[in-house]
């Protein structure tokens, strides 16, 4: 086979690239914290020319902006309405819903958010920043026209829920239960999730 009959080079897939780029990212992150996180690491974890990192994210801080605003990684798509005329509450009840499910079942996931919690660094501010206003905005379009009823503070009703999801999720990977709750069985973890959604309603109700 002569050099003009040899097979051409495949061109690049950026998209592909891109999406491995950030996988590598997050892998490094949960298993070796955000103080891990360097050009060098993600294009090893990657399989990927370091010179791409440069190229397509201008280098770790864009890596860090682009996960910090990765909406499909933290809490997935906006979940249809269970019932058309849901209130406020009912509405985040069906948010809180989604949001669990998938935390519960992604591994991943979980690795960061404990990475998050015994490795603070600039890095991890970053990403909360971005994180804050991707969510917010995500909020905003899954809740449409709702408010929180007057005199509740549904953000802060809403932010001590998800904290005690994250924080018994993290805890059934240690120890597995809390408080006298088997959190790693399937009649536990019904018991916290019904739990969550009592706190959220009846915090949201005037």
């Amino acid at each position: 086979m002569t050099e003009n009959e040899a097979t051409p080079p495949r061109p690049r897939n950026r998209s592909a690239t891109e999406t491995r780029i950030l996988e590598a990212a997050r892998v490094i992150i949960a298993r070796d914290g955000f103080t891990a996180l360097g050009v060098n690491a993600v294009a090893a974890e990657a399989g990927c020319d370091k010179k791409l990192i440069t190229r397509y994210f201008g280098g770790i801080e864009g890596i860090v902006e682009t996960l910090g605003g990765d909406l499909g990684f933290w809490v997935g798509p906006i979940p249809p309405k269970a019932q058309p005329d849901a209130s406020y509450a009912d509405r985040m009840a069906e948010l809180l819903a989604a949001s669990q499910a998938m935390l519960v079942n992604d591994d991943l996931l979980q690795r960061v958010l404990a990475a998050e919690l015994a490795s603070p660094s600039a890095a991890l501010l970053a990403v909360e920043q971005k994180r804050s206003v991707a969510i917010g905005r995500w909020l905003a379009e899954a809740l449409g026209p709702l408010t929180a009823p007057p005199g509740i503070d549904g953000p802060a009703i809403n932010a001590v829920v998800l904290g005690a999801m994250h924080y018994l999720t993290l805890r059934a990977r240690t120890t597995g239960c809390f408080a006298g709750v088997d959190l790693t069985s399937e009649a536990g973890r019904a018991r916290i999730d019904a739990a969550l959604q009592t706190l959220l309603k009846k915090g949201l109700t005037p």
